[in-house]
């Protein structure tokens, strides 16, 4: 189990906060412990002073999936949610700043994802989806 990030897919944000705008998207895999449930916490770490906070959609994959063709993608996945994403914004400045990774301050906080609900798959129709990475 994990959760698996991407970043920078969201061009205007990008542009926000002074990233470059990759070709594709990159990932980031965020501990398991930054899991807070539905009505849970979330807890101002003492080694930041610029927490943010961004709306996500959250995709919930339901089994296990290597190499799978991308036209089989979709009956992976089990649901969607709402999702909360907290980052140190001036602790990732300074990594960046530093070209250092953000993977160890990732791993030292705890309670940064929030999953606010689970809308299982059937629940949705998936035909309408496009990649709109410009916006």
């Amino acid at each position: 189990t994990k959760i698996i990030c991407i970043g920078r897919n969201y061009a205007k944000h990008a542009a926000e906060l002074g990233n470059n705008i990759p070709s594709e998207p990159f990932y980031f895999i965020k501990p398991t412990t930054c899991y807070v449930e539905d009505g849970g916490n979330i807890i101002y770490p003492d080694i930041t002073n610029n927490l943010h906070h961004e709306l996500e959609l959250g995709v919930i994959i339901g089994k296990k999936m290597s190499k799978v063709p991308k036209e089989e993608v979709m009956s992976h996945v089990a649901g969607y949610s709402v999702t909360i994403d907290v980052t140190c914004r001036d602790l990732q400045e300074k990594c960046k700043a530093e070209k250092e990774t953000m993977v160890h301050i990732e791993n030292v906080l705890t309670l940064i994802v929030l999953l606010v609900h689970f809308i299982p798959a059937e629940k949705l129709e998936h035909n309408n989806v496009e990649n709109d990475t410009e916006s």
